[in-house]
């Protein structure tokens, strides 16, 4: 039976970095992936944050060498409601550190990450998957089936699932549970853009308001090689009794809608080699993030919503604390993967939770799209989304709920805050 230090379901992102940051630190590591690299997955738009998790996991080089791949160099986010317009500079931020990013193509992107780390050192085995795990007092072990469908097992002193969507470890230990949020449907795609607008900005994510359902939003997510990520999120029951039938021209439709979009996508190429998707009831929950021999990383854990494209920078701040603890408790140390890691981890998603619950409810909408915001507001504000969310010295990180209820009553009446 082959053994190691740790075991790492997925080789995503979380995983990748989880990988080589156990790694640089001497342990023996071995990531598990059922699909084959590259594949296609959205997620698209980094926050400056993950900057950090790359560079300190030896990546960072390889990732600005992609950007005569696809990859768009990004500094904030564009919003859009009606004729309203504005932005937000993520390198005029109340926290410090990398105010830039890229917008990536998940496919080569999670390809660069993974094979960064199997070039570090750490054993990647694609078509593979964990079917069934027991832990013992020494060790977990792993049933894991190849693309023979030959069954073997690994033993690990642990195991951290980066399995994202798959959810692998809340579905064998049954830690699954229903999420709070309000279950959403998305369709999306890829299309040839030919954007020539001066007023659009490459080097921001757009994010639009449906002028009537303001529930509704549709991300537009540019890369270099003029091509576009494009999808619309809202209520399954508004995007499908719209008027509209498939996911191809109900996403045409609400972009048609959005006034910024249709003005913008007037010479866009909608037929291309990349099919209309959709996902339903996408957030998730769990009962516990970690346990005696693993935890859940990124979204095996709990994915809250796409508004504010923090899925992939979730992903990447869990492997570091996870990271960290375990080399620690492998040096001998006690730790505490409650407060370490769980609490630790629940500062940014909480944070996160209460703009992404605020942009729904409107009350962040009233915010963004006020017309004139104090600048050391908007530096903070700045900063939770460039991904900064566990700065707890930012108070609209450590007191959110608060902080945003009291602004967005502000700027609702005055449109000025």
């Amino acid at each position: 039976m082959n053994q190691y230090d740790v075991v790492i379901i997925g080789a995503g992102p979380s995983g990748s970095i989880a990988a080589a940051l156990l790694n640089k630190k001497g342990h023996r590591v071995c990531v598990l992936e059922k699909q084959v690299f590259p594949r296609f997955v959205i997620g698209e738009s980094l926050l400056p944050h993950c900057m950090e998790f790359i560079e300190e996991a030896g990546m960072l080089e390889a990732v600005v060498a992609a950007a005569d791949e696809g990859f768009q160099f990004k500094n904030g986010a564009a919003f859009t409601w009606g004729d309203r317009y504005t932005t937000i500079d993520f390198t005029d931020k109340f926290t410090s550190g990398p105010g830039t990013t890229f917008q990536v193509m998940r496919d080569r992107f999670d390809q660069i990450l993974i094979e960064e780390a199997q070039k570090q050192g750490v054993e990647v085995r694609f078509q593979h998957q964990v079917n069934g795990i027991e832990f013992t007092d020494e060790a977990a072990i792993l049933t894991v089936s190849d693309e023979q469908q030959q069954n073997a097992q690994l033993q690990a002193k642990f195991v951290l699932d980066a399995s994202g969507y798959g959810r692998v470890l809340p579905r064998l230990l049954d830690l699954e549970q229903p999420s709070l949020l309000p279950e959403r449907k998305v369709y999306f795609t890829h299309i040839d853009d030919h954007v020539t607008d001066p007023q659009f900005d490459r080097n921001k994510i757009l994010i639009s308001t449906h002028p009537q359902f303001r529930d509704v939003w549709l991300w537009f997510i540019p890369f270099s090689n003029g091509r576009t990520s494009i999808g619309v999120v809202g209520l399954a029951q508004i995007l499908d009794n719209h008027g509209a039938e498939g996911g191809e021209a109900i996403l045409k439709k609400f972009a048609s809608e959005i006034p910024m979009l249709k003005r913008i996508l007037t010479n866009a190429n909608w037929d291309n080699d990349v099919p209309f998707r959709t996902l339903s009831n996408y957030s998730a929950d769990v009962k516990s993030l970690y346990g005696e021999r693993f935890a859940l990383l990124g979204n095996a854990s709990e994915f809250l919503d796409p508004v504010f494209s923090s899925g992939v920078t979730i992903a990447m701040h869990s492997s570091k604390l996870a990271a960290d603890l375990l080399h620690r408790q492998f040096s001998g140390e006690t730790v505490d993967w409650q407060k370490d890691y769980a609490d630790a981890l629940k500062i940014g998603i909480n944070a996160f939770k209460t703009y992404v619950n605020g942009w729904y409810s409107n009350a962040f909408q009233n915010v963004i799209y006020a017309e004139n915001i104090n600048q050391d507001i908007r530096r903070y504000i700045s900063s939770i989304l460039a991904g900064y969310a566990w700065d707890t010295n930012n108070p609209y990180v450590i007191q959110s709920e608060r902080r945003l209820a009291v602004l967005a009553e502000v700027c609702g009446e005055a449109q000025a805050c």
